[in-house]
C-alpha cells in the first residue's frame, strides 16, 4: 500500500513538518502584488533615507572611495541585509505580509530559517529590483502555489495566516517507547508520508484489527528510514508512529522556543543599548 491511498496532499493543504493538514491557501497573485508593493516602497523609502546619510556624509569627509564603499553598503543594507533580518526574526513576515495577513512558510509548512530569507532576498533583488518585478508576477501567476523564483530557489511559499483553524488532538507519546523516542534521531518526513501517518492515527477507532495492521506496517516501512536507532523489536507499528508524530512536534515546540527566547534576548540587548 502506497501512502497516497491514504492521504491526498492538494495545493491548499499546509502540512506542518508533524503532517497536520492545516488547510492554509496560497496567497493570491493581487494580495502578493498588494504586499509586494508595500515592501518596495518600504525599501524604497529606506535606500532614500540611507542615501541623503551618506551624501551628509560624503559633503564632511570629501572621499571618493568613501562615497564608493557607502553605495555598496547602502544596497547591501537596503535589499539584503534589513530584508533577511526582518523575515528571519518574523518567521517568513515582511511589512506588506504583516500589514496584509500573510506569511512565508517552507515547503513542508515549517517557518522558515535564515537561509531561506536569504535566499529569498537575493533572488528577489534580482527578479523584482533589476527586472522590475516581470519575473516575480508571472511565475506567481503561473504556479499552483504563487511562488516567485525566489521561493522556489529557497524552497518556500507564501500562506494567508487569517484564516479560521480547526485542528484535531495531537497523538500523545506511547509511555513505552518515550524513551526510545527521545534518544532518536528523527529526519525529515516526506509531505505525503507525514501526512498519510497523520490521517492513519487520527482514524485508528474507525479500522478493524487486519486493516490497521496493514495499514501500519505499510507506513512504518515508508517512515523507518527516517529514524535511527530502530524501534524496539515488537513495537506495534501504531505505537511507534505515535511516538515519532509526538517527539516531532516537542522538537519543533522546543525550537520554537529557543527562537522566541532568543528573540526576546536580542530585543532586551537593543533596548538597553539605545537606552
Amino acid at each position: 500500500m502506497a501512502t497516497s491511498d491514504f492521504a491526498t496532499v492538494t495545493s491548499d493543504d499546509l502540512v506542518t513538518g508533524e503532517g497536520v493538514a492545516l488547510d492554509l491557501p496560497a496567497a493570491s497573485l493581487g494580495v502578493r502584488m498588494a504586499s509586494g508593493l508595500i515592501d518596495v516602497a518600504a525599501t524604497l523609502l529606506t535606500m532614500v533615507l540611507l542615501s541623503i546619510l551618506l551624501i551628509v556624509a560624503a559633503s564632511v569627509a570629501h572621499d571618493e572611495a568613501l562615497i564608493g564603499a557607502g553605495v555598496v553598503l547602502t544596497s547591501v543594507l537596503t535589499f539584503l541585509v534589513l530584508p533577511t533580518a526582518l523575515e528571519t526574526l518574523t518567521r517568513g513576515r515582511s511589512l506588506g505580509k504583516l500589514a496584509l495577513g500573510l506569511r512565508t512558510v517552507r515547503d513542508d509548512g515549517g517557518p522558515i530559517s535564515f537561509q531561506h530569507a536569504l535566499v529569498r532576498a537575493l533572488i528577489g533583488f534580482v527578479e523584482i529590483y533589476a527586472f522590475s518585478g516581470a519575473p516575480a508576477f508571472f511565475s506567481i501567476m503561473l504556479s499552483t502555489r504563487g511562488k516567485r523564483l525566489g521561493d522556489y530557489a529557497a524552497g518556500t511559499y507564501v500562506v494567508r495566516e487569517r484564516v479560521p483553524l480547526r485542528l484535531p488532538a495531537p497523538p500523545p507519546m506511547p509511555r513505552e517507547l518515550a524513551s526510545w523516542a527521545r534518544r532518536t534521531d528523527l529526519g525529515t518526513l516526506p509531505t505525503g508520508t507525514a501526512l498519510a501517518v497523520r490521517q492513519f492515527l487520527g482514524r485508528l477507532p474507525t479500522l478493524d484489527p487486519v486493516s490497521r495492521d496493514r495499514v501500519g506496517r505499510a507506513l512504518l516501512a515508508d517512515v523507518l528510514p527516517h529514524v535511527a536507532p530502530a524501534p524496539p523489536r515488537g513495537a506495534p507499528p501504531e505505537l511507534v508512529l505515535m511516538a515519532v508524530v509526538a517527539e516531532r512536534r516537542e522538537r519543533d515546540l522546543a525550537r520554537l522556543r529557543r527562537d522566541d527566547q532568543l528573540r526576546s534576548r536580542l530585543l532586551a540587548e537593543e533596548s538597553r543599548h539605545q537606552g
